[in-house]
């Protein structure tokens, strides 16, 4: 089957399509058909630097497809069924390839209502923003959220699963971004390249902070008493912790896992008309490294997709 491979660690010119040997579903595992694959940061850093774990590995982790064989004791999913995940992350997923193996339940059906394209869009950044904002941040109605580059791929999510937990959204993006951001759901919406975020968004409950560096330590003076920052940016963030505490606050680092009760959620909002991804670049797999240019820009407004079938 064809895949995308790379020798050496580099920019996005040293991805190259391969032919590896299709793989096979083992005890629990799916074989997925892959439709549509999701381009995301982290894919940049494993092309770069091996990401976590400093190793080369297949790069690709959100999937879209058709289910062609299952494994011993799956029971979840049938051959035909249309699915959706992030199997594997951190470890290596290899979703850039016509076919994937995934264990079951690092996938979930397909929502009715959006395409392969879209749903290979959608996992990763939906999971990640799911996780900070529930599951550890636990956002409440009426609470005041604040999203840092809410125009991205894991913003523009985030901002729709806020508002539909409840909350009162602020948000950052460029001014270019900000009726896109609006038309998302967010209440306030601040131009960071003008306006001192510090300054405008006051008496927060829960930041997510897509960016780090600076962003970190800035988001804490933003916060409540008792109020909480999630750091998605880089395990260095870790170090908030201790800036927090004597200010009366919490933080933390996340990294998103895979998850079948959180895709069924995120699906149950999808089809209820509350969140939707945004697919901004469409390439076939062969222009891997030219999604990869468009990536690595930092300037994508939701989601770029690779179509593999």
């Amino acid at each position: 089957m064809r895949a995308i491979g790379q020798d050496i660690f580099g920019g996005p010119e040293v991805l190259r399509v391969v032919e590896v040997d299709k793989p096979t579903p083992g005890p629990s595992e799916v074989l997925v058909r892959v439709h549509a694959a999701g381009v995301n940061p982290t894919d940049s850093w494993h092309r770069g630097s091996g990401g976590l774990f400093g190793k080369m590995v297949r790069l690709g982790w959100d999937v879209s497809g058709v289910v062609e064989a299952v494994g011993v004791g799956v029971t979840l999913f049938a051959p035909g069924d249309e699915v959706f995940g992030m199997p594997r992350l951190p470890y290596a997923a290899g979703t850039y390839a016509e076919y994937v193996t995934a264990p079951a339940r690092h996938l979930a059906h397909k929502p009715t209502n959006l395409t392969h394209i879209e749903a290979g869009a959608l996992a990763l950044v939906a999971l990640t923003a799911w996780q900070a904002l529930v599951d550890t941040a636990d956002v409440q109605p009426g609470q005041r959220v604040l999203i840092h580059a809410a125009a991205g791929g894991v913003g523009h999510v985030a901002v729709q699963i806020a508002k539909a937990r409840g909350a009162y959204v602020l948000a950052t993006a460029r001014a270019d971004n900000h009726d896109f951001v609006r038309e998302l759901g967010a209440d306030e919406v601040i131009d960071y390249t003008t306006t001192d975020f510090e300054e405008a968004a006051r008496d927060i409950d829960v930041v997510i902070d897509t960016i780090g560096g600076e962003y970190g330590p800035r988001s804490l003076r933003t916060l409540r008493p008792g109020g909480i920052i999630v750091s998605l940016a880089s395990p260095a963030e870790a170090a908030l912790v201790d800036e927090a505490g004597p200010l009366g606050v919490r933080a933390g680092f996340m990294i998103v896992e895979p998850d079948n009760g959180g895709l069924r959620a995120i699906t149950e909002l999808v089809e209820a008309g509350a969140l939707r991804p945004h697919v901004e670049t469409v390439l076939p797999l062969e222009l891997v490294s030219k999604a990869h240019e468009i990536s690595d820009n930092q300037r994508t407004r939701g989601k770029i997709v690779l179509t593999v079938a």
